[in-house]
Formats: structure tokens, sequence, C-alpha cells
């Protein structure tokens, strides 16, 4: 981990494995996805030891609290040093993502792609024909 006291929020998110590239990263800060103790940051805002980092990606919320900083980019092993995640997000985010499997279930898909004649059917059903 770094010795510094603070590190681009940008470049932290990257580090800690959160965005697959930096641009990404900026793109998500500058469009409010990631907020810093609460308040809507910019990218090159100072992200410091003991901050708690609300990151919004895809459909799932983090809220981690920094535990480390890290110059370069390193393994997913050293990467998951640098944050805590809180317990209240793993919940939430175990909840949503059983909910996303019941729904799958609830809706399954067909076993084969319909053929020519179904294909009318279902034509004529969604015209009101």
């Amino acid at each position: 981990m770094h010795t510094g006291s603070r590190a681009r929020l940008d470049k932290w998110l990257w580090c800690a494995r959160f965005f697959k590239t930096r641009s990404l990263a900026t793109a998500a800060v500058s469009g409010g996805k990631v907020h810093v103790n609460g308040a809507r940051v910019k990218p090159a805002h100072e992200t410091r030891i003991g901050d708690q980092l609300e990151i919004t990606r895809d459909s799932e919320r983090y809220v981690v609290v920094v535990r480390g900083l890290s110059p370069k980019r390193g393994s997913a092993v050293f990467a998951q040093q640098l944050y805590e995640e809180t317990v209240a997000s793993q919940e939430t985010r175990a909840r949503h993502a059983e909910l996303r499997k019941l729904a799958i279930l609830a809706s399954p898909t067909p076993e084969k792609r319909p053929d020519k004649k179904s294909r009318r059917l279902i034509h004529r059903f969604k015209q009101g024909i």
C-alpha cells in the first residue's frame, strides 16, 4: 500500500478495480455515480484513508470505506485490501441479487425459437387482429 495520505478519486477507483479503465472511473465520478462522504465530487478529488464512498455501478450499489491507497493498479487480492465494504451494503447487494434471480425464474425463456406459424400467431395477437 501507498504511504502517502491522498490519491485522486478516479485513480483510486481504478486501482481498487471498481472500474476496468481509468476513463470509465472518471466518467462515473463526473456523472454522479460516486459520492464521497455523501457529497458529489470531481474526479480529481483527493481521497483519504477513512473516506466513505458510495459507488453505483450498473444496477449494484457499493458503500465502502477506504482502508488504503495505491500508486498503481495491482492484483485483485491486493485491490480488496484497499477498501472495506460495509455490512449493510453487503446485505443490500445480496438481497438485490436474490430478487434478480427470482425475477429470472418468474419469466422463463422459451425452449426454442418460434417457427413461422407461431410467429404469425404472435404477430396477430400483438396487433389485435
